[in-house]
């Protein structure tokens, strides 16, 4: 869809009103909320809105941050993913009195949020991605402390959404962080202190991966509506999913970004269904190619792929006027491939970027900090959208066509009786983006 030329937001702007630059896109007072500093003796009361296996991994995290918090509230479209993480939980734990969730306070349906970010202190919210921005939205409208997963949103209005509840987290001084773990990574941040230090010199390219086997497939069960079948199958629709670039290749994008210190003016790029192209793949792309230019003049090449016996590879190598860098290898070279550092992990004793995020987390809110990921998820988000918006449609894609696109692909509300977004043909097959044709 086009953009709308009345209520854009220029890419300079942005830069200014930004985190990256100064303070938030918004400018809206609001009240600092209740919840802002806290002493070690208040039990935090945990809710989790999203029971599949992040968050019931998630959850176990936010546990042993903290001695003193408890898991209240369970919320998830489906009642049997609630009570299978609750049983994962409640294992792990093995008696500890940690887990209070009382059946009435075991929630499902698309609600089923609301009710248990009530009950909380801090909130976890790892559903499919396309709800994040409303789940967010809800949690700091009612002064909640969030962890939330990667990508906030799969389309540009619900970055936007995001990007104004982020204004409004600061100014209520909650804490908010994004599973972009890689923030939170010893080898990560070693390399990061380097590179800033001017140890490559000015970076002027680099390449990021993401090419994998793929995921899950859940077949279709007798008696299932679209609406069901497409929820359990999230990863494969668009408006839930926002296609593997978003979901996963937004990790190594993000470092690009992270590493720059800034985020790219322009992508374009070419992907496409080759092997994963059934009835059972939804409508997203099995491999994608973008190029994302930054105002420094850096370009990034970014690939991610779902298909069998081919390279696998997830890794960031960037380049710069005196050097390289490699992640994977945690090394630094020369112009001329010498190494001239290796980052030294120490098996025993580094820390789980996993852990570590949300160990940071509940520092900072029984130290009265505040940790505010919220907006450089935003940015990460759009990114990847962005590089979605250029293979889906084979053009030239601007950073200020994405941020003020009105591409909507998640609906506001939905419900069990609705129609998704997209639906099959008479075949079973879903449609597909062709570039030259799609406009996004």
């Amino acid at each position: 869809m086009k953009s709308k030329p009345n209520n854009s937001i220029s890419r300079r702007n942005f830069v200014k009103r930004s985190t990256l630059a100064t303070t938030g896109l918004l400018s809206t007072t609001l009240p600092v909320g209740a919840m802002a500093h806290v002493n070690a003796e208040k039990k935090l009361k945990i809710a989790l809105v999203g029971c599949g296996g992040r968050g019931t991994g998630a959850i176990v995290q936010a546990l042993k941050a903290d001695e003193n918090t408890e898991l209240v509230a369970m919320a998830d479209a489906f009642q049997d993913r609630v009570e299978k993480s609750l049983q994962a939980v409640q294992e792990h734990f093995d008696g500890e009195k940690k887990i209070n969730v009382k059946p009435k306070h075991q929630f499902s349906g698309f609600d089923a949020y609301k009710k248990a970010i009530d009950l909380a202190d801090v909130v976890i919210l790892t559903t499919p991605p396309g709800f994040r921005p409303y789940h967010f939205e809800y949690a700091i409208n009612n002064g909640k402390h969030v962890f939330m997963e990667k990508p906030v949103a799969t389309d540009p209005v619900g970055v936007r959404k995001v990007l104004e509840v982020a204004r409004m987290a600061k100014q209520k001084k909650l804490n908010v962080v994004v599973g972009l773990q890689r923030h939170y990574q010893q080898k990560y941040l070693d390399l990061y202190e380097k590179v800033k230090a001017g140890k490559i010199g000015r970076i002027t390219g680099g390449q990021v991966y993401w090419n994998s086997r793929g995921v899950w497939v859940r077949e279709r069960q007798p008696g299932q509506t679209e609406m069901e079948y497409q929820m359990r199958n999230w990863y494969y629709f668009n408006w839930l999913c926002g296609d593997h670039i978003l979901e996963q290749h937004i990790h190594n994008i993000d470092v690009a970004n992270w590493f720059i210190g800034g985020y790219p003016t322009q992508a374009q790029g070419m992907g496409g269904r080759q092997v994963r192209n059934g009835k059972d793949h939804g409508e997203i792309f099995d491999h994608h190619f973008v190029e994302f230019t930054y105002d420094t003049g850096a370009i990034i090449s970014s690939q991610c792929r779902h298909q069998t016996g081919c390279m696998r590879r997830v890794d960031e190598n960037i380049q710069g006027t005196e050097g390289s860098m490699l992640t994977q290898k945690g090394t630094l070279s020369d112009l001329d491939g010498n190494e001239i550092y290796k980052y030294k992990k120490d098996v025993l004793n580094e820390p789980n970027p996993y852990q570590v995020e949300h160990d940071q987390l509940f520092a900072s809110i029984r130290n009265g900090g505040v940790i505010a990921d919220a907006e450089n998820g935003a940015i990460s988000t759009l990114t990847a959208i962005m590089g979605r918006m250029a293979t889906y449609s084979g053009k030239v894609i601007t950073w200020d066509q994405a941020l003020n696109s009105d591409l909507q692909i998640m609906p506001a509300e939905v419900d069990w009786s609705s129609n998704p977004p997209t639906l099959p043909d008479s075949n079973g097959l879903y449609p597909i983006p062709t570039p030259g044709i799609t406009e996004f």
